[in-house]
């Protein structure tokens, strides 16, 4: 016999397999996504030391239904140390990145009209320096590294055009993480989409 519980996890499991099923399409809608904000820099350990600068990303977009998508990306992050701080200036204690990033992601969205929520994580490398100098870490990375990508957003707009998110690049290598807050805007590939999107 299952439980309660067991039978409501069963009901959400099968109907978010047939809204999967039922939306998706034998060929995807395809789209660029493209974003630019405020980059930042933050080291693992819990002190008040960051980066800050610029963050730009292009997405190719693959969505099979309203629900689920994926994003080949490549993005750019350049983030330099914050001097206003003269104690930490003095220490040298930074947290800076300038890296080129590529990799890819799954989003997925709660197709809501006119603002819609979405998580998004994947995997992806990077391409350049990093830096995290602390009281307590002391790490200077170059070349390739990987990165896991996690974003949280909102699809705002009649056709979800727009786009505001928060995004999170953790680089364990370099003991730092990377973040986002951008603004974002889509366009379809075809002009068969621009009248369903």
């Amino acid at each position: 016999m299952l439980s309660n519980f067991n039978k409501l996890i069963l009901v959400i499991f099968s109907t978010l397999c047939f809204s999967f099923h039922s939306e998706a399409q034998s060929q995807p809608e395809r789209f660029i996504d493209a974003s630019l904000g405020f980059g930042y820099s933050f080291p693992f350990d819990e002190v008040d030391i960051m980066g800050s600068g610029f963050y730009a990303e292009g997405e190719y977009v693959l969505r099979y239904s309203k629900w689920i998508d994926f994003r080949p990306y490549a993005g750019l992050i350049l983030a330099t140390s914050n001097d206003s701080d003269a104690q930490l200036a003095q220490f040298g204690f930074k947290s800076t990145a300038q890296a080129f990033m590529v990799g890819g992601k799954v989003r997925l969205t709660f197709p809501i009209p006119w603002i819609a929520p979405y998580l998004e994580g994947g995997l992806g490398a990077s391409l350049g320096s990093f830096e995290t100098i602390t009281p307590f870490t002391n790490v200077k990375k170059s070349g390739l590294t990987p990165h896991i990508p996690i974003s949280i957003g909102l699809k705002i707009g009649r056709k979800h055009r727009f786009d505001f998110s928060f995004s999170y690049y953790f680089h364990p290598s370099a003991e730092q993480f990377t973040g986002s807050a951008a603004f974002g805007f889509s366009f379809p590939l075809s002009q068969n989409q621009t009248k369903k999107v």
